[in-house]
């Protein structure tokens, strides 16, 4: 084999080697997100079973009309808050999913193109005379793609974070409506 093909397979290998490394590491996170998601979901249905049983059961104490509608009001903005707060912790264990996908990527793009660079030196150093021309066409071209990759991925983490701005924004003023109908109800 030529010293250059020697090369490309030793590349080869070594990013074969890296691409399973990086699923297994996308794959133990997530299994870990879904376990977490499951210890979440129980929580939520061990706590759900138990207040029902026992709303139920104050309901069953009401001695008219009036008095089982207060219960079933008295219901509505605790049951309201502990939605907003799954759906928090919902978002966290998403958010932080993410954020742990993203970091395992953006460690093999950085590793594939070190690699990448690399064998790209030890080639164009060892062309014949003559090729510097293509040498540099090549070392312009996998720098104008790390730039563009990187600047995709600044992008990409700024629309992320405004959308979970947005998100978070809007929780919070749905969590101060709802603090705010009570109030407004008793003044009524």
């Amino acid at each position: 084999m030529f010293p250059i093909q020697d090369q490309i397979s030793v590349a080869t290998k070594a990013n074969l080697e890296a691409n399973f490394t990086l699923y297994t590491t996308l794959t133990n996170k997530t299994l870990e997100s879904i376990e977490k998601l499951v210890n979440l979901n129980l929580a939520a249905v061990k706590a759900s079973m138990e207040e029902s049983s026992a709303a139920a059961r104050q309901m069953l104490t009401a001695k008219d009309a009036k008095e089982f509608l207060s219960f079933v009001n008295a219901q509505a903005k605790p049951n309201l808050e502990k939605a907003l707060a799954y759906g928090s912790h919902l978002a966290s264990i998403a958010t932080s999913t993410q954020a742990e996908y993203t970091k395992a990527a953006e460690q093999q793009i950085a590793e594939a193109a070190r690699k990448v660079n690399e064998l790209v030196e030890d080639a164009t150093s060892k062309a014949p005379a003559g090729y510097e021309g293509m040498t540099t066409l090549i070392k312009t071209a996998l720098g104008n793609a790390n730039t563009s990759y990187e600047q995709l991925s600044k992008t990409t983490k700024q629309a992320v974070e405004a959308f979970e701005a947005n998100v978070n924004a809007a929780v919070g003023q749905l969590t101060q409506n709802v603090a705010q109908k009570p109030a407004a109800a008793a003044k009524a």
